[in-house]
């Protein structure tokens, strides 16, 4: 039995919004694909052209940027979301329903300030979005300690533990209403 039929084809996948979400970005650069969003931001489609083998949507992804307004709750579920999958002569080969959940800001982790040798229980501080659970964890995964972001968005803990001497990472876990983001991590010296 040889390979799978290689065939060209033509084929376009797009994704429908309501409002008040939009589509601002459809960031896949793989080849054959070509992305573009609508100018009122009400949909974004991916044109595949091309060869294929076991057809240009099967098994991958294909990411979309929404945008939302700024005060959008985070885990919040939008509906109105579709998506179809039309040929050449823009006959449906197949569709779907879709939700789009609001995501979370990234917290930051804005102390202890990074590359300065630290004692064992160094103060920890950022932001997160108002009334996140912020949990702070090393380069093992153990928590080093948690607290719930203030109704300005600031939060602080303080290990309740030692940490280990010598080199380590500190990274924020923000989490609201079912949804999650992390800080950049941050290199500590512990003495």
């Amino acid at each position: 039995m040889g390979a799978p039929a290689r065939h060209v084809v033509f084929s376009r996948l797009t994704l429908t919004v309501s409002a008040p979400a939009a589509v601002t970005g459809t960031p896949l650069a793989d080849g054959g694909y070509r992305g573009a969003v609508a100018a009122d931001g009400g949909s974004g489609t991916y044109t595949f052209s091309g060869t294929a083998t076991g057809g240009p949507w099967s098994g991958r992804t294909f990411p979309f940027v929404l945008s939302v307004p700024a005060n959008a709750v985070p885990g919040t579920r939008l509906s109105g979301c579709a998506m179809v999958v039309t040929d050449a002569g823009g006959s449906s080969r197949d569709e779907g329903a879709c939700t789009v959940t609001v995501g979370l800001p990234e917290p930051t982790l804005s102390q202890p300030p990074a590359g300065v040798p630290l004692g064992s229980r160094p103060r920890t501080a950022g932001t997160a979005y108002p009334g996140a659970q912020v949990s702070v964890r090393d380069q093992d995964e153990n928590e080093v300690c948690s607290t719930t972001a203030a109704a300005d968005g600031t939060w602080w803990c303080v290990p309740g533990t030692d940490l280990p001497a010598g080199a380590g990472r500190l990274q924020a876990t923000a989490t609201f209403n079912g949804v999650s983001a992390e800080s950049e991590q941050i290199r500590i010296t512990v003495t």
